[in-house]
């Protein structure tokens, strides 16, 4: 594997871009919600790393199919059509209230009309989008930066996932939790969960193992990998993870590995997928998965 270089994100400027950018990815994710048919897991409206951002997966108005993408190279959002047709916003301090608006014109232009919910999601005290004056912050080289993170750990998180031959996602960004996420399926049905919302409901309907990045809010503010088990099997809590700056967080029940740690390591690769190794096997084993028949030999 082809070492990266792995960014430091600049948390003084990323700190005001980051709920901007967030609600940014909300919009577009909802169009994907919206025209795109519901796959399991909701794995439809996810986001995909590309060489120079972050697009949607191919959608279809009438007789035209469209992607929309972030590029945090030359700062666009770009909508491009299989007629020929292209439009350009440019990423810049806008209030979402603005964004939506240009976006939404511009997709009528293009005769491409759509409707979503304009209410944000897994968020503490949404503002509509068309209401948004709040978050109005991008800074470029924060955004970029945030963009070449996701760069440099996606291989290691696809060598992961190449080693699972049973039910399993893509490495792909979720725009509601604002996260890139892989998740392997044991294959049984998991608990009925009463009285979970219908995303909750449909992500946690089957026993699961995921791992992650967040770029941090919350109870971890700063970026972290995550691991965690769906139900989580007794044990897990005091199971031991590697490297050694990966803990367990009894607020989030989840393992945590700093992305400073990881950084910093003499190989990012290699600590990042300790990490993801070691959290997987104590989780599979203290599940009691069928291991043999869901991975490679």
């Amino acid at each position: 594997m082809a070492h990266t270089q792995w960014p430091a994100l600049p948390s003084d400027t990323w700190r005001d871009t980051y709920p901007t950018l967030h609600m940014w990815t909300q919009i577009v994710g909802k169009i994907a919600l919206a025209l795109t048919p519901r796959t399991n897991h909701f794995w439809n409206v996810a986001l995909h790393i590309t060489s120079r951002g972050l697009t949607t997966p191919l959608m279809y108005c009438r007789d035209c199919a469209f992607t929309i993408s972030f590029d945090f190279i030359a700062h666009e959002l770009l909508i491009e059509t299989s007629d020929g047709a292209t439009e350009i916003i440019v990423l810049k301090p806008r209030t979402v209230a603005e964004f939506y608006g240009l976006l939404m014109s511009t997709l009528h232009r293009m005769h491409i009309d759509v409707r979503i919910w304009t209410m944000p999601q897994e968020v503490p005290n949404p503002i509509k989008f068309e209401k948004d004056d709040t978050h109005r912050s991008y800074d470029a080289a924060a955004a970029k930066t945030f963009w070449q993170m996701l760069i440099a750990m996606k291989p290691v998180f696809d060598e992961f996932r190449a080693k699972f031959i049973g039910k399993c996602s893509p490495v792909h960004f979720f725009w509601g939790s604002f996260d890139l996420a892989v998740t392997r399926f044991s294959g049984r049905r998991a608990p009925e969960r009463p009285g979970a919302d219908p995303i909750t409901r449909e992500s946690y309907s089957h026993e699961v193992i995921s791992h992650g990045f967040w770029p941090g809010s919350g109870a971890m503010p700063e970026p972290a990998f995550y691991a965690y088990a769906a139900p989580e099997p007794a044990g897990l809590k005091t199971a031991k993870a590697s490297p050694q700056n990966a803990f367990y967080s009894t607020d989030l029940s989840e393992f945590l590995l700093p992305y400073e740690a990881v950084r910093t390591a003499k190989s990012p690769e290699d600590e990042l997928t300790a990490f993801l190794t070691s959290t997987y096997n104590a989780a599979a084993d203290l599940a009691k998965w069928n291991r043999s028949e869901v991975e490679r030999s």
